[in-house]
């Protein structure tokens, strides 16, 4: 960067650049790796004469919270259906994925794959300060209610900590909807969470990652069950 010339030119709007763009830094420790945003001065100087002139090439994008508003902002990135957003907490959901949101055209209308690497912490039994209903509402089913084109969604942790699990088991069976997504690999509190994904609300669903966090003794059994060919994972936590 900073170096302009024909050549240079040429490589940038080569697909091999501008497919995937890769925003962050990575660091590891003996015991943990860390995700941060690239310097500031390069993600400043990516958004003022990078991004505006390539936006419409991107159609991966993998950046951290604290630079995603400037990212997003430097294009309208019309072929974007992938994004992967490492260091994502519930404020994020709360702030971007509403349809007030500056980026609801993206958000709603292009993206296809959304993989969140969640940073909030649960613990149940140490921890009482989220409560699993608001965090549903605030952040599942924000994401599920905005992305109208999503396939695959993907939420992990963002180190060895539990991120706060779905839960629906008492919810309307219109919550947690989709016609088309695919792909669901997601953390819930119980089994009967799990039953009532199964229960018809995704009826395109092919892959199915979970881990479980409680089997309660009694749990209930869903009699519509739809009966589906698909890939399943259960993780059971102990």
């Amino acid at each position: 960067m900073g170096i302009y010339n024909e050549k240079i030119d040429i490589l940038l709007y080569d697909d091999i650049f501008t497919n995937t763009f890769n925003l962050v830094s990575t660091s590891s420790t003996d015991n943990d790796k860390h995700i941060r945003s690239i310097d500031d001065r390069i993600v400043d100087r990516l958004c003022i004469n990078i991004l505006p002139n390539i936006h419409h090439y991107v159609k991966y994008l993998l950046f951290e919270s604290m630079s995603m508003e400037r990212i997003l902002l430097a294009g309208n990135y019309t072929n974007l259906i992938s994004m992967k957003l490492f260091n994502f907490t519930q404020d994020i959901a709360l702030n971007y994925f509403t349809d007030e949101s500056i980026f609801e055209y993206i958000f709603k209308y292009e993206i296809k794959e959304v993989i969140l690497e969640n940073n909030d912490y649960y613990n149940s039994i140490k921890e009482k300060t989220i409560v699993l209903k608001e965090y549903t509402k605030n952040v599942y089913l924000s994401i599920m209610n905005l992305f109208k084109n999503l396939k695959s969604l993907t939420i992990i942790s963002s180190s060895k900590i539990y991120y706060p699990p779905l839960s629906i088991h008492d919810l309307p069976s219109t919550t947690f909807f989709s016609s088309i997504l695919t792909n669901l690999s997601i953390n819930v509190n119980s089994l009967d969470d799990c039953l009532y994904l199964l229960d018809g609300r995704l009826k395109q669903l092919i892959t199915f990652i979970l881990q479980i966090y409680y089997i309660h003794n009694h749990s209930s059994i869903l009699h519509n069950t739809v009966s589906l060919e698909f890939y399943l994972i259960i993780i059971f936590n102990t």
